[in-house]
């Protein structure tokens, strides 16, 4: 346990706020290849197509906080989070923000823009210390001439974003302010009762993400935990009774 202590330890201590780690060398391109092979979209590809994806891909070291991009910032490439957590969020003239996507580890944003030639069309901003890969896009569109299988991974990524999507609005026209809690928490839980797991992200930007005011949010995980079917300490969930949970919210059971 020390160790592995002292290890995150270290590895948060590496972390800047700087937006791309320059630098080249085949160390580097190893390392980057071997983050990339760990990634969904591309762990089905063979190393001599990834090598040349790697080798045009950077490492975005970035500290909670760190703003990766604002709206209307050109698009030239695409983002895949190896850990931590980055919201996307629309900003208003006067300052408010909404979100509208928390991107966790494994999945990529930005693949869109970058094949319609779009600038960003939202702000991204990492919520804790994050490693990120910026894969640019002449790199990426070199391979997708070249026949590699990329091109299949990158569409399927795309179309189960666009399902998820259609879900999304779905929930937003359709269910109520806890039934959206209560989707957003089982999606969350690993599955097991009784045993906490953790969300880090405030309660805020769980609101802004679920359409729900603050104070909403929090009169609902109160009524939540009155009839004992979560626990909540801070950042730490427990759900103590999936089915009564799911029963409450009136949601079908999706676990197969």
């Amino acid at each position: 346990m020390a160790a592995q202590e002292m290890a995150s330890q270290a590895s948060n201590e590496e972390l800047s706020d700087t937006r791309l780690v320059q630098g080249d060398g085949p160390g580097r391109w190893k390392r980057i290849q071997a983050q990339l092979a760990h990634l969904p979209i591309f762990k089905e590809l063979p190393p001599e197509q990834l090598e040349p994806i790697a080798k045009g891909t950077q490492e975005v070291h970035a500290l909670r906080g760190t703003t990766l991009f604002h709206s209307g910032d050109p698009c030239l490439g695409f983002h895949m989070l190896v850990y931590g957590r980055v919201k996307l969020v629309f900003v208003s003239s006067t300052g408010s923000e909404r979100v509208v996507r928390l991107v966790g580890p494994g999945e990529g944003f930005g693949e869109a823009l970058m094949f319609m030639g779009r600038n960003y069309i939202v702000t991204a901003q990492t919520l804790v210390d994050s490693l990120l890969l910026h894969i640019n896009r002449d790199t990426l569109m070199e391979q997708l001439e070249k026949g590699s299988d990329v091109a299949r991974l990158m569409l399927a990524g795309l179309s189960e974003r666009l399902y998820r999507l259609m879900g999304e609005l779905e929930a937003y026209t359709l269910q109520n302010g806890v039934q959206r809690l209560v989707n957003y928490l089982l999606q969350e839980w690993p599955g097991e009762e009784g045993v906490p797991f953790r969300i880090d992200v405030g309660k805020s930007v769980i609101a802004s993400r679920l359409n729900l005011t603050p104070e909403h949010l929090s009169r609902t995980l109160r009524d939540l935990m009155d009839r004992d079917l979560i626990r909540v300490q801070r950042r730490n969930f427990t759900i103590l009774d999936s089915a009564a949970l799911r029963q409450y919210g009136a949601l079908p059971d999706m676990r197969g």
